[in-house]
């Protein structure tokens, strides 16, 4: 009998919340196959088996809260024997897929050095087809793919770890489970050795609140505790700097007008927000310094060559900024369409790790509920965030008479360690002349 243990979920994830056991005793269980729902401080998440067998015991049920490491189901391995004739084609229909994606047919591969490691190099039929290599009890492996079982792969890739960086201590190279945890683990405590020490808040004793009345005590989900401690931790640590300004949106919205329909025709809706995601993101090629992060414990100063987008969603377990990648290369119904996709996993908690990390620069738009300004925080690592308010009908003055215009305020916050006063105007006036000029982009643009 053996014990299953949670995995690593993640840099900064030390516990987790089952939302659902998945299996119970008897079960029987194969490799990859979701045995709980956990759900951390940034994401839901399913935790793939990575065994074949019966369960036999399960110590937690739905709502206990569980830490990594911890021992949660036993299991009986299933007894699994794999024959190893010469002629013998030894492919698991799991992979097949991986494997002939892998290798191309007609593509001639070298045979494996048997004696390095103990596995048995299996043959396919015809001769010119990809041949495989079949470990005892595992899946077999493709030349060229990623050395690891499915299993393997979804859970780096839900913790948002490269598995392509990690260094298989099994059979032949294979990158195993362990590996993963391992891999995360120490990228983990790296991290923890360089980051800044959290600033201790001073909390004064809260009163008997009883005392004056009715209360009604709940305890903080996961996700609004761990946006209440990184805030804090962004608000004590970034000496934050806001600036406000207004663009002249009247052209902007009759553009957007006119494109309604071509959006509606491929299934998106085309917003404001979507058109500034994309401005912002050639923003952020012509001002470098506020598509980095600040490295203060090696005076350091990080600029990333990559533009992916945090967008800010409200939902009902708590603000989730889901991230979209790549924005500079993306048109803009493109983005309006993985807005909308991201936007729906956020509200129905299916955003993974790898939906909500990796942002460069973050959007906060509150104008569909109202307001005239507000301060957002900056979202750290990053160095800067951008709140959009109410566009609304003001008296513009041009050209000695004044206009109604549609005028939409932008508030943008920003880590004064590396942005100055005079950068941070120069940003956002970029950003709303290309709102209010798209020729800009064109011209400027890279």
């Amino acid at each position: 009998m053996k014990n299953f243990k949670i995995p690593e979920l993640g840099e900064n994830i030390k516990s987790a919340t089952i939302v659902k056991v998945l299996v119970k005793i008897g079960d029987v269980v194969e490799v990859d196959q979701p045995i709980l729902e956990l759900e951390t401080d940034k994401a839901t998440i399913e935790v793939p088996a990575d065994f074949d067998g019966k369960i036999v015991s399960v110590s937690v049920t739905d709502g206990d809260t569980i830490a990594i490491e911890q021992e949660v189901m036993a299991y009986e391995s299933a007894n699994v024997t794999v024959e190893t004739k010469p002629a013998q084609t030894i492919v698991v229909a799991a992979e097949q897929a991986v494997i002939e994606s892998a290798v191309p047919a007609q593509t001639p591969v070298s045979k494996p050095d048997v004696a390095s490691a103990p596995f048995v190099a299996a043959q396919t039929t015809p001769a010119d087809a990809p041949k495989v290599i079949a470990i005892e009890n595992q899946p077999a492996i493709a030349p060229n793919a990623a050395p690891a079982a499915p299993s393997v792969r979804r859970l780096a890739r839900e913790i948002g770890v490269d598995v392509n960086q990690i260094k298989g201590t099994g059979p032949g190279g294979r990158i195993l489970l362990d590996d993963v945890k391992a891999f995360s683990k120490a990228l983990h405590q790296q991290r923890n050795e360089v980051q800044h020490i959290r600033v201790e808040q001073h909390q004064e004793p809260l009163p008997d609140f009883s005392k004056f009345g009715d209360i009604d005590m709940q305890a903080m989900s996961n996700i609004r505790f761990k946006t209440a401690d990184h805030l804090s931790y962004a608000w004590h640590t970034i000496p934050h700097v806001t600036q406000f300004d207004k663009a002249d949106i009247t052209a902007l919205e009759e553009f957007r007008k006119s494109y309604a329909k071509t959006a509606d025709k491929q299934g998106v809706k085309l917003t404001v927000t979507a058109i500034l995601v994309k401005i912002v993101a050639m923003a952020l090629k012509r001002f470098p310094q506020f598509n980095a992060s600040v490295d203060m414990q090696n005076k350091q100063i990080i600029y990333k060559k990559y533009f992916n987008i945090g967008i800010a969603v409200d939902t009902e377990f708590g603000l989730m900024v889901p991230v979209l990648r790549n924005a500079d290369q993306l048109n803009v119904i493109e983005i309006a369409r993985e807005m909308n996709v991201l936007a729906e996993k956020a509200r129905t908690k299916k955003a993974g790790i790898a939906d909500l990390s990796g942002g460069c620069f973050t959007i906060t738009n509150l104008g569909g509920i109202g307001g005239t300004a507000f301060t957002p925080i900056v979202n750290a690592p990053e160095v800067a965030i951008l709140g959009v308010s109410r566009g609304q009908m003001e008296p513009v003055y041009i050209d000695g008479k004044f206009e109604p215009r549609l005028m939409l305020p932008f508030s943008l916050s920003y880590d004064h360690r590396i942005i100055d006063g005079a950068d941070g105007i120069r940003f956002l006036r970029w950003v709303i002349e290309a709102i209010e000029n798209p020729m800009k982009l064109i011209v400027e643009g890279k």
